[in-house]
């Protein structure tokens, strides 16, 4: 019986482990989404992909690669083009994919610190130097396989979802690139999946944050938090507590900022979370 119970309990992490290593995200082809593009069997090599000259994520399966592109909110609808290269001197494809037009609703705040939404010059430099900082995290790439199946990172309310168009003290704004968790300040936060810190701060607009690394340019962030657990260059795994939810920043009340990057561009995160 024992020895039942062991041989059990050995296949179902065995099965866990696949499922997170195989399960790609949900496919949906509009602004703020995820494209899978299949690439042909062309030779052993990993192929190199670009999408509008920026590095993409490309996962093996079977007999394939699939590359993994974060569209723009800002993309138009029709064809896009990204471009495949096996080798540093093979051969060189390109293939398409389709975008459909996507309307995202509206969302209006009012942000009682006006300086949040009009700041005066002294904020703006300090906001030009977080930008390169900003850049750079977004910007990072590790050559290492990402888990492509992410876990909520806190446990709260959806407060606003990825996408809505954002006018604040009815100024408009950026699109809102991540999804809100409502919570209490203090709860804590966990990393969805294993990854490297690469910048932690507090920045002007999204107060104390977090940006991690799952690789290849599979980029985290997380912003408002009461307080910061973990440091650039260190490596957490999933679950670990990176964090606890706060309200600095632009903020509203308490909740967690959580933002999902592919090749540079913030989509929507819930294309990422466990299919049941």
């Amino acid at each position: 019986m024992k020895t039942k119970l062991f041989w059990l309990s050995i296949l179902l992490i065995f099965s866990s482990f696949s499922t997170q290593t195989h399960a790609l995200p949900v496919e949906q082809l509009t602004p703020g989404g995820v494209a899978l593009v299949s690439l042909p069997p062309i030779g052993t090599a990993k192929p190199r992909v670009h999408y509008n000259q920026i590095p993409v994520t490309t996962v093996q399966r079977e007999t394939h690669w699939v590359a993994l592109v974060g569209i723009p909110l800002n993309a138009q609808s029709g064809p896009h083009e990204i471009v495949a290269r096996w080798g540093k001197n093979g051969p060189k494809s390109r293939h398409s994919f389709k975008v459909n037009a996507k309307a995202y609703p509206e969302q209006r705040l009012t942000i009682k610190n006006k300086r949040k939404v009009n700041p005066n010059p002294t904020d703006m430099e300090r906001i030009r130097k977080e930008q390169q900082r900003i850049r750079q995290a977004r910007h990072s790439w590790q050559s290492t396989t990402p888990a492509l199946t992410l876990q909520l990172p806190v446990v709260g309310r959806e407060s606003s979802p990825f996408g809505l168009r954002r006018f604040f003290n009815n100024q408009a704004r950026k699109p809102h690139g991540g999804l809100d968790i409502a919570a209490p300040t203090g709860t804590p936060i966990y990393a969805p999946a294993a990854g490297l810190v690469v910048e932690t701060g507090d920045y002007f607009f999204s107060g104390n944050c977090i940006f991690i690394n799952h690789g290849q340019g599979l980029v985290t962030f997380y912003a408002h938090l009461h307080r910061i657990d973990v440091k650039p260059g260190q490596m957490v795994q999933t679950g670990d507590k990176i964090g606890e939810v706060g309200a600095t920043g632009r903020v509203t009340g308490p909740h967690l900022h959580w933002s999902v990057g592919l090749n540079r561009i913030w989509v929507e995160p819930k294309l990422f979370l466990p299919t049941p």
